[in-house]
């Protein structure tokens, strides 16, 4: 197995890394997205979450839970790629795929230090956020890359093509 590849786990593989983690006293810190077109945007938030603590995890939506949230064109790239591509970066500790429209159940069971999104959510409306309060973890919004988006980007290489 590569090693990028050894980063992608299954859920019952995180928990058990997790509590290694926590056994080692080392700050978990959790963020999640779609990463259709793995762009500087992402990158710049990612580096950032990970600078909140010891341990990145990504959540990453299913190709199921994709289309559900941005319509039938998409995803552009599959899970597969989509999850080597993060799991290359060398920031990211783990990826995990999650099927559901948003990452609550997957929060729940990671119980993260800290929770990371993008400054465009307001931290009542983060999914999972009432979980890691209640547990005494923390909600960071980090500034978003002007400029950055994948929708963004996908509207630009279709007016080239007109």
């Amino acid at each position: 197995m590569n090693p990028t590849a050894r980063k992608i786990v299954s859920r019952s593989k995180l928990s058990a890394l997790v509590e290694q983690w926590r056994g080692d006293s080392q700050q978990i810190v959790f963020t999640n997205g779609c990463f259709d077109l793995l762009h500087l945007g992402h990158i710049d938030g990612l580096e950032k979450a990970r600078r909140f603590g010891d341990r990145l995890i990504v959540g990453l939506n299913s190709d199921t839970s994709v289309k559900k949230i941005k319509g039938p064109d998409r995803p552009l790239n599959n899970e597969n790629i989509r999850s080597r591509m993060l799991a290359a970066l060398e920031f990211v500790d783990a990826v995990v795929i999650f099927d559901e429209d948003t990452p609550a159940s997957l929060i729940s069971e990671v119980l993260p230090d800290v929770l990371v999104k993008g400054s465009d959510y307001q931290t009542g409306n983060i999914a999972g956020s009432d979980i890691v309060l209640r547990t005494g973890g923390r909600v960071e919004l980090i500034e978003l890359t002007k400029g950055f988006s994948t929708t963004s980007i996908i509207e630009q290489i279709k007016r080239i093509n007109e």
